[in-house]
């Protein structure tokens, strides 16, 4: 019998007002003034410099908060070192953790990475409970637990996470026959079979240049990211051949496949892109709130005011990342302080608002700024109350060293199974041979 991840589905609370996303909500100047008063007290008996180092564009600079840090602490002067890709600015990280050397003050650490940093490499980060005035009681309990080590260090600090919900075109679904109203759409999802017998409706009643979803990785993403255990077992095993949830999500996507209910795109490819520009498809079952920015870039005008989103029958995590402090700086007190700063609630409402990402603190969620917002482009969504209640029902997941390299293989898999039209043995035969290398390395 096939597990299902969990469907629990809780209706909507309704605001008193909602804010668009990006709009005219900003955080009042007393409240950021105060939390940096009591969280930060500028360079002490001198001037310091704290370095800061991360990946792509984090949004702590583009959102003013370093210069509003500054300002609210004399003598304080931060400086940021940028790296565009992720893997480029990982490979750099170890070496340099390895070598107690050529550390910025504070580091950041995607999702992905938070399992090596909190294994092998733990006691090279400092140790975030250990200090007075650092509150890590406000973070969701699922993302403090995935930078706490196993003896209980604190070595990150959540910015922001990937809640996800289904985004789909409300034109494609009227055209077929389907509801459109959102909460109606959310009923449909009543689990992931349910999505695709939607998907089955849609595939005889819709536009018939129009797939039902973008490809069957992302549909396998969607499934195996609600499950507490994906690829590695709870004692750190690798375990994606034995996995309950890696089966169920692989069959599920072999079935929307097979239906040709998908699109067969990859995921951020070139591709991908150019599809949504032309809508080619009527649904994404994963969307997390940093997706709806990318799907709106893409989709451009054409797009609004079609799409919208919807609840998924089971919410997962994709994507979000931390900051820690190496015991290697300069500046480790300074830099703890900043570094709760930078993501106390308020800060995090506020890159919410400015930047699009979505808060890893549940006191952030209950700011009207997150809780009332929506979003313009998807038709007024609420999304600050529908990823503010997916991120409640998301399992803490047991995340391993090599999560991004089976994930990756085993999406590959299913695009050759749409491209190439293996079978789904042949298939999965291919992702355990490309994994057997990729983790003998």
């Amino acid at each position: 019998m096939r597990d299902r991840a969990r469907t629990t589905h809780r209706p909507l609370r309704r605001s008193a007002r909602v804010l668009a996303l990006g709009a005219a909500a900003t955080l009042a100047t007393g409240l950021l003034a105060g939390c940096g008063s009591d969280d930060g007290d500028g360079g002490g008996d001198g001037d310091v410099e704290i370095s800061i180092g991360v990946f792509g564009q984090f949004g702590f600079e583009e959102a003013g908060l370093y210069e509003e840090y500054e300002e609210l602490n004399p003598g304080v002067t931060i400086t940021q070192d940028s790296i565009t890709e992720n893997g480029d600015y990982i490979a750099q990280l170890r070496t340099r953790l390895a070598q107690n050397s050529g550390l910025m003050d504070i580091q950041a650490i995607e999702v992905g990475n938070i399992a090596e940093m909190t294994g092998d490499l733990n006691a090279r980060w400092v140790d975030f409970s250990e200090h007075e005035g650092v509150d890590t009681e406000h973070f969701l309990p699922w993302k403090l637990d995935q930078a706490t080590t196993e003896d209980g260090r604190v070595i990150g600090l959540g910015t922001d996470i990937g809640p996800t919900g289904i985004c789909y075109r409300t034109d494609y679904f009227e055209e077929a026959g389907l509801p459109t109203d959102r909460e109606e759409v959310s009923a449909l999802f009543a689990d992931w079979e349910s999505y695709l017998e939607v998907g089955e409706e849609f595939a005889a009643n819709g536009p018939e240049d129009v797939a039902y979803l973008d490809g069957a990785g992302g549909m396998f993403n969607a499934v195996v990211n609600a499950y507490e255990e994906r690829y590695y077992s709870a004692d750190g095993e690798v375990n994606y051949q034995d996995s309950a949830s890696v089966q169920t999500a692989w069959d599920l996507s072999v079935q929307a496949a097979e239906a040709g209910l998908t699109d067969q795109q990859q995921q951020f490819s070139d591709e991908w892109n150019t599809a949504f520009a032309n809508g080619a498809f009527a649904t994404v079952a994963s969307c997390p709130a940093w997706m709806l920015g990318y799907i709106q870039s893409e989709a451009g005008d054409n797009g609004a005011g079609v799409w919208d989103v919807a609840q998924s029958p089971a919410p997962s995590n994709w994507g979000g990342s931390f900051i820690g402090v190496p015991e290697a700086g300069d500046n480790k007190e300074e830099a703890v302080k900043l570094a709760a700063w930078l993501t106390a609630p308020e800060q995090q409402a506020k890159l919410f608002t400015e930047r699009g990402s979505f808060p890893s603190s549940a006191a952030a969620h209950e700011l009207p700024e997150v809780l009332e917002a929506t979003h313009e482009y998807f038709q007024d969504a609420p999304i600050g109350e529908i990823f503010t209640q997916a991120s409640a029902e998301i399992p803490t997941t047991v995340i391993g060293p090599q999560d991004q390299v089976i994930q990756e293989n085993i999406t590959n898999g299913l695009v050759a199974l749409e491209q190439q039209g293996l079978s789904s043995d042949d298939a999965w035969s291919g992702v355990v041979s490309q994994l057997d290398n990729a983790l003998a390395e």
